[in-house]
C-alpha cells in the first residue's frame, strides 16, 4: 500500500512569518516561543534565548510548529552544524547547539517531563552523564533506500522526499567508508542496515547486496559488552553507541543490590542485562516477546544455569508470576510500561526497581503510579546515548520498604 503523503497546510500570509523570543528547548530539541496571543511556538533549529524570525510551518489547536529562518540575536551556545544536511534531514535536532548546552537541556527537558506529567517537581535528577565524543558513535544505522535511482539515505524531516547520504557525522566511520559503495545499488529495496562493534570487528549488512556479494547478507553479528559477547541478529534489538552503552552498563550496576534473590528483567532483549548480571543474583526471570531476540538470548546465555528465559509480553505474563522478586529491572521500549505491568508490581511491590528509559513523557507518566503505589524515587540519571540528537535515555532507581 502507498504510504499517504500529508497535505501540506496553508498558513495565512499575515500568520507565516514571526519574530520571537526562544525560552528553552524542549521535549522533541525544538525551542518553545510564545506568539502574541500565548499560544506555544515550537521551533525547529532554534537556540535558547535567542531571537529569531521563524516560519509557521503547521497549526495545531493547542500549538504551533514553525522552523528559524533568520537568526536575529544568536545564542551563545549556538555554532556552525557540520552537517551539510542538517536542518533538512531528520536524523539529528541539536548540531546547531554546542554540546554542553545539549546536555543542559537535555537535563531540563527530564526535570520538565517529570514535573509537568508526573507531578514530581522535586524528582532527584543528576547530571547527564556525557559522551567522552559526542561524533561518529553510531554504529548501526538504517538507510532508506530511494527506488528511482537506487540511492540510500534518510527521509527529510518533513517526510516529503529521500536526502541521499554519502557521509554522516554520527555514523561509525566504518559506516561513511560505505556509504559512497552503496549509493546508486540500492534500487528494489527498502532499506539497508549497517551494523559494527569495533571490539570484536563482526559486522552485518542487510539485505546481501550485488555491490558487496561477500560482505553482506548476514543472519547476525556480534557485540561485545561489559566484557561478555552477544549474538545479536537483524532484527534483534542492541544499544548503538558502544562507548555509551558500556556506561550504562555501569550506571545500571550501580542502582542494583550487589546481592539479590530473585530478578525479573523484564523487556529482556537478547539477554544482555540477564548475562552481566547474573552472578549478582540467585535466580534471574528474563522476560521478552521478540523471538529473534529469543534465538539471540539462547546463545548468549548458554551455561548460565541461573537465568530463566520466558517469550512473552511483560504484561501478559507478569501479572500471572507466583514468584515474588525482590528486584524488577525495567527497560521498555518508548511506549513505557503498560498498565498491567504498573499493576503488577503494585502486587508483587518488589523492594527495588530499576527502571532504564528512553522517552522521559513515557517515564514520567509511569514514575506518576509508581509513586502513587508507595515508591519512593531515589534518583533519575540521564545518559545521552544519542548526542546531536533529541533522544534521551535515563536510569532511574525506587524503592519501598519490603512488606
Amino acid at each position: 500500500m502507498a504510504r499517504r503523503r500529508r497535505r501540506r497546510q496553508e498558513i495565512p500570509e499575515e500568520e507565516r512569518f514571526q519574530t520571537v523570543r526562544i525560552e528553552r528547548i524542549v521535549e522533541g530539541g525544538r525551542g518553545l516561543a510564545r506568539l502574541p496571543d500565548g499560544k506555544a511556538l515550537m521551533v525547529a533549529l532554534a537556540a535558547p534565548g535567542e531571537l529569531v524570525e521563524v516560519e509557521v510551518e503547521r497549526i495545531h489547536k493547542d500549538y504551533v510548529e514553525g522552523v528559524v529562518t533568520k537568526v536575529l540575536e544568536p545564542s551563545r551556545s549556538r555554532v556552525e552544524a557540520p552537517c551539510s544536511l542538517f536542518g533538512d534531514c531528520g536524523g539529528c535536532q541539536l548540531q546547531h547547539l554546542e554540546y554542553p548546552a545539549q546536555l543542559a537541556a537535555k537535563e531540563g527537558i527530564v526535570r520538565e517531563q517529570l514535573a509537568r506529567i508526573g507531578g514530581l517537581p522535586d524528582a532527584p535528577v543528576n547530571p547527564v552523564f556525557g559522551a567522552d565524543d559526542p561524533w561518529g558513535y553510531r554504529n548501526h544505522m538504517r538507510f532508506t533506500a530511494g527506488r528511482k535511482f537506487g540511492d540510500a539515505g534518510f527521509i527529510h524531516r518533513r517526510g516529503r522526499r529521500l536526502l541521499k547520504v554519502t557521509r554522516c557525522p554520527i555514523a561509525d566511520p566504518w559506516v561513511n567508508a560505505l556509504l559512497p559503495r552503496l549509493q546508486g545499488h540500492a534500487r528494489g529495496l527498502h532499506q539497508i542496515q549497517l551494523r559494527r562493534n569495533a571490539a570484536t570487528g563482526s559486522t552485518l549488512i542487510a539485505p546481501a547486496l550485488e555491490v558487496l556479494p561477500d560482505d553482506s547478507g548476514q543472519e547476525h553479528y556480534v557485540e561485545e559488552l561489559a566484557g561478555r559477547r552477544f549474538q545479536v541478529s537483524a532484527s534483534s534489538f542492541f544499544q548503538v553507541n558502544s562507548a555509551q552503552a558500556e556506561k550504562l552498563v555501569q550506571l545500571v550496576a550501580s542502582e542494583l543490590p550487589k546481592q539479590g534473590r530473585l530478578l525479573i528483567d523484564a523487556y529482556a532483549g537478547v539477554g544482555t542485562f540477564a548475562a552481566i548480571f547474573a552472578d549478582r543474583f540467585e535466580r534471574i526471570i528474563a522476560i521478552e516477546e521478540s523471538p529473534s531476540a529469543l534465538r539471540d538470548a539462547e546463545v548468549n546465555l548458554a551455561g548460565i544455569e541461573n537465568v530463566e528465559y520466558r517469550r512473552a509480553k511483560v504484561e501478559e505474563l507478569l501479572p500471572g508470576l507466583v514468584e515474588e522478586p525482590d528486584v524488577v529491572l525495567l527497560d521498555p521500549p518508548r511506549v513505557g510500561c503498560a498498565p498491567e505491568v504498573l499493576d503488577a508490581l503494585a502486587a508483587f511491590a518488589p523492594p527495588t526497581v530499576v527502571y532504564v528509559s528512553c522517552n522521559p513523557t513515557t517515564l514520567a507518566r509511569d514514575l506518576r503510579r509508581l509513586a502513587d503505589e508507595g515508591y519512593t524515587l531515589e534518583g533519575v540519571t540521564p545518559i545521552d546515548m544519542f548526542p546531536q540528537t533529541a533522544h534521551i535515555e535515563s536510569v532511574s532507581r525506587l524503592t519501598r520498604p519490603a512488606e
